[in-house]
């Protein structure tokens, strides 16, 4: 059995989480029901608002959402050199596990919708709300072994560097040269401050808002700073003092109580009309939905199954096959990840607010599935205790 590492800011880093799957899923319900009420109009017109000559959306869709990768970034950074990732046989089973639960529902999305307007749409179930999955699988108590909130944790983590790389590679539009060099002198310059023991986090924070605009005039979505920006941070012994670490303490919350609920109600002000479900059939939809709801458990499984057949993983301690099943329906809330990547697939606002509408639903049921199977196989932890005690008597 491996043992996982559950370190302080993990653990502040999973409550902060939770606690913002939560919310989200108030400020969901809030937007949908607003979007559908007689205030409908002004509220839509609220996120298409000019602000700086660009649409409130962009800046939270294109400015805020940076700043939720930034965090994802110095979460992947810190797995790499002091947690998970840093053991490379321990990071193996998370590693095949987000690959599974990648490239199934991929390759699901794009055997139904090759050669057609929607195939560009293959990367929309392929990711992890990691904020939505563990505040479902929070619900759930102290049912849950705490190696199983780490693998999921880590699991979806992966996912968001997958959906990223994603972004970066498929759905960045035509180069800009000039500033393409010029985003790789920032970059550039970022990384010799770092071997140049420089620690003002603010300096790289200046940096980094020119390495944003400069990646937007290039082509590629500029959301991929917050990741470039928290690799360039200096990481030093990953201790308190360390540049990378007082950020990712201070982004927490931040992120969990602002941006995502924010982007949520931005991005599900869905007007809801009779055509949308008429329309759920269609192959985009099932591929979305299909990807979500069995693809992702099922290639989550697979590839740690396998993983572990071969001998390159081991389950972490207190975790079974089936709790990885539970924790792959799980996966398959797809959610604020899903639509942001559903904004980059197509350009249509009708397909757009339909394939939302198929997130939604797909996560919805991938969530409710993933509560109960782990409800029904997970036993209360008061019961597990007092069992011997009873059968003592």
């Amino acid at each position: 059995m491996s043992q996982l590492k559950l370190t302080r800011l993990f653990e502040e880093f999973f409550h902060s989480e939770k606690a913002g799957g939560l919310i989200l899923m108030a400020c969901t319900a809030f937007s949908l029901v607003l979007a559908n009420s007689t205030w409908s109009e002004g509220y839509q017109h609220l996120w298409h608002m000019p602000l700086a000559s660009k649409p409130l959306e962009f800046w939270i869709n294109d400015g805020l959402m940076t700043i939720f990768f930034l965090l994802v970034g110095l979460e992947i950074e810190r797995e790499i050199y002091v947690g998970e990732f840093s053991d490379v046989r321990k990071a193996m089973l998370p590693i095949l596990a987000a690959l599974g639960g990648m490239f199934v529902p991929a390759a699901i999305h794009f055997a139904l919708n090759r050669g057609t307007d929607y195939q560009s749409g293959f990367g929309i179930p392929m990711a992890t709300d990691i904020a939505f999955s563990l505040g479902i699988l929070s619900l759930l108590g102290s049912r849950v072994p705490p190696m199983l909130k780490v693998f999921l944790t880590a699991l979806a983590i992966i996912d968001d560097l997958g959906a990223i790389l994603i972004i970066a590679i498929f759905y960045s539009e035509g180069l800009v040269w000039l500033y393409l060099v010029l985003s790789f002198v920032v970059f550039g310059t970022m990384l010799i401050l770092n071997r140049m023991q420089a620690n003002q986090i603010w300096v790289y924070l200046v940096l980094g808002i020119v390495l944003w605009y400069c990646l937007y005039q290039t082509g590629v979505h500029p959301t991929i700073t917050g990741v470039l920006l928290a690799f360039a941070l200096p990481f030093r012994d990953g201790g308190e003092q360390s540049p990378s670490y007082r950020l990712q303490h201070i982004l927490h919350k931040p992120v969990a109580f602002l941006i995502l609920p924010v982007f949520a109600l931005a991005n599900t002000a869905i007007p809801v009309s009779s055509d949308i479900f008429q329309s759920m059939l269609n192959t985009n939809h099932l591929g979305i939905a299909g990807g979500l709801v069995i693809g992702k458990p099922l290639g989550i499984l697979l590839f740690s199954v396998t993983g572990i057949a071969l001998g390159w993983c081991a389950l972490p301690e207190g975790v079974k096959t089936t709790h990885l099943l539970g924790a792959g329906m799980l996966a398959g809330i797809g959610f604020t990840m899903s639509i942001f990547i559903t904004l980059l697939a197509f350009a249509d606002p009708v397909v757009i607010n339909h394939a939302k509408v198929a997130v939604l639903l797909a996560s919805l049921i991938a969530g409710l599935l993933g509560f109960l199977w782990l409800r029904l196989i997970l036993p209360e932890q008061g019961k597990e205790t007092l069992m011997p005690e009873a059968s003592g008597h």
